[in-house]
């Protein structure tokens, strides 16, 4: 299901729009509560094709939640600032319930642990709103350095014809170099120099709590840090 914004001011929907949006919230939520169910040894004992075939179900999930904050977003004008608020919180809650749920499925998997340790720490950049572009969440959480920096190409070129807003090519800059940074990636001393440059509070919280974690059970102690993050901002 997709939200569908209205054509112009004054269109009709918008209690609908919300609340379409919180059919799939609870529908996922649901989901997300499933995948949590089975014991540990039996996680443990899953083959390799169960294993592929739990991370595609995964990313499904977390795109799902990444294309809710997209449509939410492109919609945001024709919601009251109140239902968009309200709507906006209720995604992040799940992504928090959906951290929970990776933090049981990990538990004494190490080859997930391995696998979606990224998707953990994207969730929690935007759980801490860290991050607010979903399709760089994305990008983080599956992994894929080479279209982060795509991505940060075309940024380049929009921001100087005009074609992107300089308080948003900001933004989304330090989105992309901070996630190029936590997958390991080599930043040039000019981008380096960027970070520290534009570093907002809710960044410095996340660098914060994820520096020095990555794989293993390091990264599970991201799983609560969000929601106190959420709450001192």
């Amino acid at each position: 299901m997709r939200l569908r914004c209205s054509d112009g001011p004054g269109s009709s929907g918008t209690q609908e729009e919300a609340g379409a949006l919180q059919l799939i919230g609870r529908r996922d939520r649901k989901w997300v509560r499933r995948q949590a169910g089975p014991p540990v040894g039996e996680m443990a004992s899953r083959g390799k094709s169960e294993t592929s075939k739990l991370k595609q179900n995964l990313e499904e999930q977390m795109d799902r939640l990444m294309q809710q904050l997209k449509d939410l977003d492109v919609c945001r004008e024709d919601l009251e600032p109140e239902e968009y608020e309200e709507t906006k919180q209720e995604t992040l809650e799940q992504l928090s319930e959906f951290n929970e749920s990776l933090k049981k499925i990990m538990t004494g998997n190490m080859t997930l642990v391995d696998e979606l340790s990224g998707m953990q720490l994207a969730i929690q950049a935007a759980i801490s709103q860290a991050f607010q572009t979903p399709e760089v969440i994305q990008m983080f959480a599956k992994k894929q350095p080479g279209q982060l920096r795509t991505r940060l190409a075309e940024m380049e070129r929009d921001v100087i014809v005009g074609k992107l807003p300089r308080d948003v090519y900001t933004q989304q800059k330090i989105e992309v170099l901070t996630a190029l940074k936590k997958l390991e990636e080599k930043l040039t001393p000019e981008e380096e120099a960027f970070l520290l440059t534009n570093v907002s509070a809710a960044l410095s919280q996340f660098e914060k709590v994820s520096r020095g974690l990555g794989t293993g059970d390091k990264v599970l102690a991201l799983a609560y840090s969000g929601v106190e993050i959420t709450k001192k901002m």
